[in-house]
This record gives C-alpha cells, sequence and structure tokens, in this order.
C-alpha cells in the first residue's frame, strides 16, 4: 500500500472512530442528539452532560493516548532497530507503576494537581525518573550506546518491579484492588483538564518527531552510516529517548499501562507502507489513535453497563492478531 493512500484512510477513519466512540456505551444515544450537543444546542439537558462532560473528552483522550503510544512505539523501533521494540524498553512503563504503586500505598486521600490524581502525578513521577537513570546509564564520554541503553532498561525495569512486588506485599486488599486496576489500563477518568495536559504534549510530539524521520531512516543504515551522512546520532537519541519518554509518560499517568499498542500499531504499519519514518510515524499516530478508540468502545460493550480495561482488552485481542500477523509476515516482504 502507497503510504497516502493510508495515510487518507486512516485520516478519513479518525472522525467516524471518534464518533462512534461518543454514540456508542452502556446507553447507546441518538445522532442527531449527539450533534445537538456537540454544538451547544440541545434541548436534553441529559443528553448534553452526557456528550459533553463523559463520552468526548473520554473519545478525545483515547485518541491522543493512542496516537503518543504508537508513535512512540515507532520512534523507538527506529532507534533500537528493531521491529520488536517498544517504549517499555527504557523503563518507563515499570517506572510508572513504582511511581502509581508508592502513590496509591502511601499517598492516600491526599488530592492531586491541575487534573491530575496523585497516582497520575507520582506514575509520571517513577517513569521519568526510570527514563533519566537509564539514559545516564547508557551515556559516557564516547557518547549513549543503544545496546546499554536496553540492558540498562531491562536492568532498571526489572528494579521498578521488584519494588513493585514489595508495595504490594504490605499493601490492603483496597490497595492491591487499586494497584491492579490502575496496571490493566482504563481510561474512565477522563476530563477536559486532563485533554488539555496530553494535547498540550502531543502537539509537541507530534510536531517534532516527524521532522526525525531522515535521522531515524538513515540510522537502520547503522550509527556509522547516519554519521556519515551528517546526522547528529548523539543529538537524535537524546531527542527521541526525551520525547519517548514524555509521550508514554504521560499516557500512563492518565491512562495506566495500556498493554500493545505501542508495539503492534507500528509493526503492522511498517508491513503495510515499508519502514520510511516519514510514512511510517504519521501512518502510526493515526491508526493508534483508531485503534484505541475501538478497543474502548468495545471494551465499553462487550459487559455493558460495566466496562472491562481497555489494557487487558488490547493484549487480549492484540497478542492472537499479532501472531497471525507473523505468521503471514512473508506476504509483506518481511523476512
Amino acid at each position: 500500500m502507497k503510504p497516502r493512500t493510508l495515510l487518507v484512510v486512516l485520516t478519513l477513519a479518525l472522525p467516524a472512530a471518534l464518533l462512534v466512540a461518543i454514540l456508542l456505551g452502556a446507553v447507546a444515544l441518538p445522532p442527531a442528539g449527539v450533534f445537538a450537543a456537540l454544538l451547544g444546542q440541545g434541548d436534553d439537558a441529559r443528553l448534553g452532560l452526557i456528550v459533553q462532560h463523559i463520552r468526548a473528552p473520554r473519545a478525545v483522550l483515547t485518541a491522543l493516548v493512542g496516537a503518543l503510544l504508537a508513535v512512540c512505539g515507532a520512534a523507538m523501533q527506529g532507534l533500537f532497530r528493531n521491529p520488536l521494540a517498544d517504549p517499555s524498553l527504557i523503563g518507563v512503563t515499570a517506572g510508572a507503576s513504582a511511581g502509581a504503586s508508592l502513590a496509591i500505598v502511601f499517598g492516600g486521600a491526599l488530592s492531586g494537581l491541575a487534573g491530575l490524581s496523585l497516582v497520575s502525578l507520582g506514575a509520571f513521577a517513577g517513569g521519568t525518573l526510570a527514563v533519566i537513570v537509564v539514559y545516564r546509564l547508557a551515556t559516557d564520554a564516547a557518547g549513549t550506546s543503544v545496546a546499554t541503553m536496553l540492558l540498562a532498561g531491562i536492568a532498571i525495569g526489572a528494579i521498578a518491579g521488584s519494588l513493585s512486588s514489595l508495595l504490594e506485599f504490605y499493601a490492603s486488599n483496597d490497595m492491591l484492588r487499586r494497584i491492579s486496576l490502575w496496571r490493566m489500563g482504563g481510561l474512565d477518568g477522563a476530563n477536559w483538564p486532563r485533554v488539555a495536559i496530553v494535547a498540550a504534549v502531543a502537539v509537541v510530539i507530534l510536531g517534532v518527531l516527524p521532522a526525525q524521520a531522515n535521522a531515524l531512516n538513515a540510522l537502520l543504515l547503522g550509527e556509522s552510516e547516519a554519521r556519515h551522512l551528517g546526522v547528529a546520532v548523539d543529538a537524535v537519541k537524546r531527542r527521541l529517548v526525551l520525547l519517548a519518554a514524555a509521550g508514554v509518560g504521560v499516557s500512563v499517568a492518565v491512562a495506566g499501562a495500556i498493554a500493545f499498542v505501542g508495539l503492534v500499531v507500528p509493526h503492522v504499519v511498517r508491513m503495510l507502507i515499508g519502514p520510511d519514518h516519514r510514512g511510517l510515524l504519521p501512518a502510526s499516530a493515526l491508526a493508534g489513535a483508531v485503534l484505541l478508540l475501538a478497543a474502548d468502545t468495545l471494551a465499553r460493550l462487550v459487559i455493558a453497563p460495566s466496562e472491562l480495561p481497555v489494557g487487558l482488552l488490547t493484549a487480549l485481542l492484540g497478542a492472537p492478531f499479532f501472531i497471525s500477523l507473523l505468521r503471514r509476515r512473508r506476504e509483506y516482504g518481511m523476512p
């Protein structure tokens, strides 16, 4: 498939997915009433409340989180030159889990800041700290080693996982349930202040990452070859790690740990249009938004009026789909 064709298809699919996410749920809403409520012209106060304060912010937040996870996953796969890489390799997810667990166990009823709960702030702080440690371990006078960064990410992830397990050992039953639900991922806490925070980060990342497409293409040839092509390799590495840490960190902070989006979406897009990051990055962002919107809508419908954690659903559906794609990988020209 030509990259432009896929981008057009995904661009058309995104508003449709947003609309479906607003229309469907425990209570199906009439399309005419939804359009009126979105325009602020409806007479039904209850419907307007559902649309403007519950479903619309959730749909927008879901799209932003999906886009950030997928585009950061594509960037990390390019940086590590491995289509099986994802943002968790730099320790951000494990660090965020440890930070969220600390906030749940020791935070008590303390409030958050700027629309984020204390758990969200703890998750963001934990993910950021983990990435800083990983980057410092991988950097010396000779530059930043991608291989060392990978190994350091595994080590820091193990330490953060042990800390989380230790906290679970001492946590009460209520705390254990909160930790478990957070790790499953969910977007039920969506509101407009959270949307504004994530949107601010998304604007920066989605604006800066595509400008790194040529550098990522050069890195696919190897670091030495990229340097000969005029790429400032260490600066690019630092920029990509910081952007991925910010994108995944804020996503995990507002939505918990949502599995497989950062791994599967870039991989599928690469199968469809090839490894050129000029098309891969924007297509991954759009596909991630559409996929997570579809998953969140399905999570709200499967056992309505209750809902499944969306991270659980992405893992349950994403893993078999990914396996089927791997079995057919030669049809897409992959080894």
